[in-house]
């Protein structure tokens, strides 16, 4: 009887088998109708597609050293925030209302 720890994991693998065949077949897909007309390129194999997936993968996201990191900056924020007085709250505030305005006179502004 299989338990529902490797149930689970067995689907996992499968979705991931599944969404990598998707994904290189359709990086395959449109290197092939791209690249050779594009560039002059040869045309690639689902396995050299699924290398450029996995090495854009390596270059571009890196592998992740800790879980849920993407989540810290919030939960920093939100002691950050609780630790703040009302004034800094609103003094924030201010700074996000102001968004990317430039600091210095407005180039309609008339000149002195």
């Amino acid at each position: 009887m299989i338990t529902h720890g490797i149930r689970r994991v067995i689907k996992v693998l499968l979705i991931v088998l599944m969404a990598a065949t998707v994904f290189s077949f359709a990086v395959m897909w449109l290197w092939n109708w791209l690249m050779p007309a594009t560039f002059g390129l040869h045309a690639i194999s689902f396995w050299q597609a699924l290398g450029l997936l996995i090495l854009s993968k390596i270059l571009f996201t890196g592998f992740h050293g800790r879980p849920g990191f993407s989540h810290d900056w919030r939960m920093r924020f939100i002691r950050r925030w609780d630790q703040m007085t009302p004034e800094e709250r609103e003094a924030f505030r201010a700074g996000l209302r102001e968004g990317c305005r430039p600091t210095g006179p407005s180039p309609a502004a008339p000149k002195a």
